[in-house]
């Protein structure tokens, strides 16, 4: 049994259609409750803020506190310091920014800052390229590969800084999963429980295998991959490389929570 958890939520412990809880994953947190393991829940949520996403999890029913949360808007000022920015993203995005206190401008941007949005065209892509040509920071807000919406697969703000780096020759930075920056951020959160924790004794579970599990195993995780969310099956882990592939692949969190018991 690992040590301690990161778990992921959006098609891990809620489900991308309902977001509603997914079969065991408020049994699975009471666990770790109960038997005081240390977790920390880790999302790409760029969405919502912080706080009101973190209550919305809490009326849900699953039992955490606050200081076990991380999710990108905690971390984009490590990443990206107060200042000129140009936003891709939806408008909700576009306001959670702004409320932050960065200065969103149309014309020599800083750095430009990337989240999802189903709607992008290739005008969205040639401004992207555009800044970047002129010298602003390739700012994504997460690495996610795809994203599933209307159950259809999107690109991934991965896969869309992927792009923009391929197209300008750019080095963009990832503000949340799987930057090293932000599981720091959570083995910090784990160590101020137990302080001998390293990544080495942690488990990650989530239903993202590129886009979260490929980097979090290079640091060193044990990597569960979970298809109750972007992925049916498990067919996409015939693709990655023999270090790269999870160790463990379950149907849901319910699956794992049975190993424990």
């Amino acid at each position: 049994m690992a040590k301690a958890y990161f778990i992921d939520v959006q098609g891990t412990l809620i489900d991308d259609i309902n977001e509603k809880p997914i079969v065991g994953a408020l049994e699975f947190v009471e666990y770790l409750n109960a038997h005081a393991i240390p977790y920390v829940l880790i999302t790409n949520n760029t969405q919502i803020p912080s706080k009101e996403f973190f209550a919305y999890l809490k009326s849900l029913g699953f039992a955490i506190a606050f200081d076990a949360y991380i999710d990108t808007f905690g971390v984009l000022q490590e990443v990206v310091p107060l200042g000129r920015v140009a936003l891709f993203g939806t408008p909700i995005f576009q306001t959670n920014i702004k409320a932050l206190g960065y200065e969103v401008v149309a014309h020599n941007p800083e750095a430009i800052i990337i989240t999802l949005n189903k709607n992008y065209t290739n005008e969205d892509y040639a401004q992207m390229i555009g800044y970047a040509l002129e010298g602003a920071k390739v700012i994504g807000m997460h690495g996610t590969s795809i994203y599933a919406k209307d159950n259809k697969s999107y690109p991934g703000v991965g896969a869309i800084v992927a792009m923009i780096e391929y197209a300008t020759k750019a080095t963009a930075q990832i503000v949340g999963k799987p930057s090293p920056n932000f599981y720091q951020k959570g083995l910090r959160t784990l160590q101020a429980i137990d302080n001998t924790l390293r990544f080495e004794d942690i488990e990650i579970i989530s239903d993202d295998v590129i886009g979260d599990l490929v980097g979090a195993k290079a640091l060193g995780m044990r990597t569960s991959f979970v298809l109750s969310g972007k992925y049916p099956n498990a067919d996409i882990v015939h693709k990655l490389q023999p270090h790269e592939k999870p160790d463990a692949i379950y149907a849901h969190i319910a699956e794992i929570l049975e190993t424990l018991e």
